[in-house]
């Protein structure tokens, strides 16, 4: 029976869910004697963020969701003992309530192509052993032993990969530079530091599969001649710190890391160097800046960092997400590569699909692949039946896409001509209840506190436009203002000094685009069609729809609902401080915005 039923139990997506969930299955397992038969690994993020706990039984493929330590007799008697499916802890497609009970065919899972993410969730991140086993460093032992530094930066830049954090600039190009850059002294450097709200695709990759980055930045600093490395996280990110940390000594005990790696001759090491969390420093010379131990804001960009960079000397600074490539492109080959995505955009992408919808997590997917499939196939729609109405990508310096692009092709260039970008890979979406005129004030309201304020355009203009959107959604604006504020997005996105100042008009710039009857709907009509800005709307009871069950007259703060037990109900809008309170908790949709 042991034999017949072998397994690995990975469990993911613990945090403080399910704390006690790994102890029950250690006892349960015991007490069944299978102990030497059945391994217990805790894993990193599998991507399926709204159905965690998520436990994974290989090699057969069942995946259950939501599991909690009082699961834990049954799964282990009815699957891991009798082989056989629990489908009441089996995902179940919210429409049509029927259990998948096979990994590989929850639609999340089926549609996506996981390359960088792959290890991601199916070995414990702090091993080298099951990194090694999952052929981990196999990449780096091929650069060292059969390819010179040009064959190395060749492959890289036929492969067409480019950096995944947000520029877009190709990899090969930039250690081209730094390789043919003067002098003797040169750096790599991993950016790990992930600044956009709601964003986790770089935390969950350093968690994850932590040696898959440490290996893409000792194969690029072998090819671009540097013997020193640097990852910068965000000290947010405490379990990420953990486990490089973990890596990176793990490597230098195993030899691949330090010197005469591999006996190759070629001394390489790592350190990790935690960042204050100041989303400027996602720019790359602020970063530096900071690395450096100054204040990290941007600087006037007279020299490439590939000439001048860290300390002034050649310096090759990437995404995670691009190093963890680069061990894919050795071991598969350019032309591999090269097939998956678009003309312009090679490989695959990871995103955090968020906000309104209904399959929140993280996903990986070939560049190319549309809106559409990434909200409706992987995301599986809008929840409560609403209608899709933005997204928003590139996080909070990204533009808004409307629902009449939904079949946009998601590559770089398709993004930039949307009026948006790739950026990290935020994407977060909204449905017919968002104000557009609020999210632009929003997103405009986090850029003012993360600008640096070193260059006027920025500093000013940033807050200029946030004046104007905070007078457009409390209804002082004008239509004056819908023609200063687009002078002043073009105004910053062409003088700013950093690329943090020139994106920040895009949320004003797209929003403007493709929802511009909304801005004059707040100022011509002083509504807010979505019933979001505060200043602008007004509760009321619906006649018909009220029971008079008076759970809106309690709940009510400010007790401005007046009316007997099975009577229609009344909001007093003198009294009103318009909290939403009462819309939220009624069950017969009976309090309505106008």
């Amino acid at each position: 029976m042991a034999e017949q039923h072998r397994a690995d139990v990975l469990i993911s997506c613990l945090h403080d869910r399910s704390p006690g969930l790994i102890t029950a299955f250690q006892e349960e397992i015991k007490r069944y004697g299978l102990t030497d038969e059945i391994g217990i690994v805790q894993t990193a993020c599998r991507g399926f963020c709204a159905m965690g706990p998520v436990v994974l039984v290989q090699p057969d493929g069942f995946c259950y969701t939501h599991v909690e330590p009082a699961d834990v007799p049954e799964l282990v008697e009815e699957t891991l003992v009798k082989g056989r499916v629990v489908e009441r802890l089996a995902y179940k497609q919210p429409e049509a309530h029927e259990a998948i009970p096979y990994y590989g065919d929850i639609p999340f899972y089926s549609k996506q192509v996981r390359l960088v993410m792959h290890r991601c969730g199916m070995i414990n991140p702090q091993s080298i052993e099951e990194y090694i086993a999952a052929g981990g460093y196999q990449a780096l032992a091929t650069a060292l032993s059969s390819m010179t530094s040009e064959d190395i930066i060749e492959e890289v830049k036929k492969s067409g990969l480019r950096g995944r954090g947000g520029a877009g600039f190709p990899t090969g190009r930039k250690w081209e530079s730094a390789r043919r850059a003067p002098g003797d002294v040169r750096y790599v450097i991993a950016n790990g530091d992930e600044g956009d709200p709601g964003a986790f695709m770089n935390r969950s990759l350093m968690e994850g599969d932590p040696h898959a980055i440490l290996e893409g930045m000792t194969i690029g600093g072998y090819a671009i001649g540097a013997h020193e490395g640097y990852i910068y996280v965000r000290d947010e990110y405490p379990l990420a710190i953990k486990n490089l940390g973990i890596a990176i000594e793990q490597a230098r005990e195993y030899g691949l890391l330090g010197e005469d790696i591999l006996g190759s001759g070629f001394n390489f090491d790592i350190k990790i160097v935690r960042g204050a969390g100041a989303f400027v420093c996602g720019e790359s010379s602020a970063l530096m800046q900071s690395l450096e131990g100054k204040v990290g804001e941007p600087r006037p960009k007279h020299f490439h960092a590939t000439e001048r960079g860290l300390w002034d000397c050649p310096s090759c600074l990437n995404n995670v997400e691009t190093w963890a490539d680069v061990p894919l492109i050795i071991n598969n080959g350019a032309d591999w590569f090269a097939s998956i995505g678009t003309e312009g955009s090679k490989g695959t992408k990871t995103f955090c699909l968020v906000g309104k919808i209904q399959n929140p997590g993280l996903v990986e997917v070939p560049m190319g692949i549309t809106l559409r499939e990434i909200i409706y196939d992987i995301g599986g729609g809008i929840p409560d039946g609403r209608e899709f109405k933005a997204v928003q990508t590139g996080g909070p310096s990204g533009g808004c896409i409307p629902a009449s692009l939904l079949d946009l092709p998601v590559d770089y260039d398709s993004l930039v001509e949307a009026g948006s970008m790739m950026g990290s890979g935020g994407l977060i979406v909204m449905d017919d209840r968002t104000c557009m005129v609020d999210i632009a004030r929003y997103f405009l309201d986090f850029l003012k506190e993360e600008s640096c304020g070193k260059c006027v355009p920025c500093r000013e203009g940033i807050k200029c436009m946030l004046d104007i959107l905070t007078d457009i959604t409390e209804g002082r604006g004008t239509m004056a203002d819908i023609d200063r504020l687009e002078t002043l997005a073009w105004a910053v996105q062409q003088t700013a000094l950093c690329q943090l100042g020139k994106t920040a008009p895009n949320p004003v710039l797209s929003t403007l685009r493709y929802f511009r009857d909304e801005y004059v709907a707040h100022i011509v009509d002083h509504k807010c069609p979505a019933g979001v800005c505060k200043a602008l709307i007004e509760y009321y009871i619906i006649e018909d729809l009220c029971t008079g069950c008076g759970l809106c007259r309690r709940k009510c703060p400010q007790e401005a609902i007046s009316g007997e037990k099975k009577e229609l109900h009344v909001i007093d809008p003198a009294l009103c401080i318009k909290c939403g309170v009462c819309h939220d908790v009624c069950k017969f949709d009976a309090v309505g915005v106008r």
